[in-house]
Formats: C-alpha cells, structure tokens, sequence
C-alpha cells in the first residue's frame, strides 16, 4: 500500500484528492494537511506527498520532501523563477512529478499541440486562450503557459519576448513571432483552453474542456502511484502516461 499526505486539503483541489483516492487500490491517504497545520509533525507517516495547496508553500514543502526522501507531486501554479530554481534543486533527492495539469486529456492536448506546430508549420499565427473560476488568483493558467512555451519551443523562439497578453489600444498589426496568450475569469468554469493556429483561409483549433476536478484529482493520484518507483529526478504527465 502507497502512502499519501495530502497537502491543501481543505482546498477544492485537496478535497477532489480525498474523495477520488478511495478508488485507487493501492494508494491511502495517511494524512490532510492544510494551512496552519505542521507537515513535518506527520511526514514520517507518508511515502508520497502530494502539494496542491499555494505557490508560495510548496519551496518548503519541497525542501521537507528532500530532507525525509519522499517523493513529491506538486499540482500548485504561479511560482517565481526563484521560487522554480529553489524546488527543482531538489530533484537530485527525490523523484519529484511537477505538472501544470494533471489530465489526461491536457496532457494528450499537450502532444496534438506540438505535433500541429510542427506540420502547420511558421505561416500559422498562434494564440492560446484559457477560461477558469472567477476564483482563480494567477493568470494566465500553469496550462495555458505550458501551451504557450510548447508554442515558442517549436517555433523557436524565447516566450517572454514572444507572449502577447491580451492586446488594447492601437498596438499595430500581429507580428509572426507573437504567441498571444488570452486569460478569461468568470463563474464556476473549472478550466477550458484552447490553442488557435491561423492562416490566411483557414483556422486549427484544439480545445480541451475540464467539467470535474476528478480528472486531475485522479491524475496526480496516477503520478503519485508511478512515482513511488522512480529514481530521484524531474517528470512531469507526459512521463507518467508515456508520451515522450
């Protein structure tokens, strides 16, 4: 039986955690950890930790995993390059899965994205565009930027220089090196993106739509499952379901 600490319990993510784990098997959740609460008083319990609490926890979080040789799945966004230096030093350690998104179905969207930039090839304009929660603190999503630097990884080009974050005012024509990347934030809309490839006569749009958390619930529990047997490192979902 693989032992689970669930970090952010109390969250919508954490809660979707708890309920789906009863379905895996081999996995328990020996232990709910939330904001106040001391994970180190109850690390010892666990074999696998799974972090969907803040962006701003999870570099000790992380640090704590490296210290007591567990392994870590980490599912929170928004982190500083700081903050991403400090917890990917830790991959020498343990084996760590960090992944935007947890579905199987953005992940399959992850691998029809790249491949499409590759055949449509640099005459196709490319926009990203992500809808989520009106709850939702970061924008844009750890998803739609993970479209977007699998976008400027193809193309060849730096995504910082290259993402266009909405457009107002008399910005002038749309550059072939532009990524645009679109946030939308309303109501209860658990996550939707979509990649846009446009050219002159003709559009490509891949699109995935999330209608429960279960679904990355159930792939982080997934990773946790096929990280336990992992060498220290870093992987991300295109490890754990075998697409690279």
């Amino acid at each position: 039986m693989i032992k689970v600490i669930i970090t952010g319990a109390k969250g919508r993510m954490g809660q979707a955690l708890i309920a789906c784990a009863k379905h895996f098997r081999h996995l328990e959740v020996v232990a709910q950890v939330d904001q106040g609460d001391d994970l180190a008083s109850v690390i010892g319990k666990g074999d696998v930790v799974i972090d969907f609490s803040a962006h701003s926890a999870t570099v000790e979080v992380a640090k704590l995993c490296a210290k007591h040789k567990k392994a870590l799945v980490i599912g929170t966004t928004g982190h500083t390059d700081t903050d991403t230096f400090e917890i990917k030093q830790n991959k020498k350690k343990i084996p760590i899965v960090w992944a935007s998104n947890f579905s199987t179905g953005v992940n399959t969207l992850f691998w029809l994205t790249r491949k499409a930039a590759e055949i449509l090839g640099p005459d196709f304009d490319l926009e990203v565009v992500e809808m989520h929660h009106r709850l939702k603190k970061d924008a844009p999503s750890g998803t739609a930027k993970s479209l977007a630097e699998i976008l400027a990884d193809v193309r060849k080009l730096h995504l910082a220089q290259a993402a266009r974050h909405g457009r107002a005012g008399i910005v002038g024509e749309r550059t072939p090196g532009e990524i645009g990347v679109h946030s939308i934030r309303g109501g209860d809309v658990v996550g939707d993106h979509t990649v846009i490839f446009a050219n002159t006569g003709e559009r490509v749009e891949l699109t995935h739509k999330a209608s429960s958390r279960d679904t990355f619930a159930n792939g982080a529990l997934r990773a946790a499952q096929w990280l336990i047997k992992q060498k220290p490192g870093l992987y991300d979902m295109q490890d754990v379901l075998g697409l690279k």
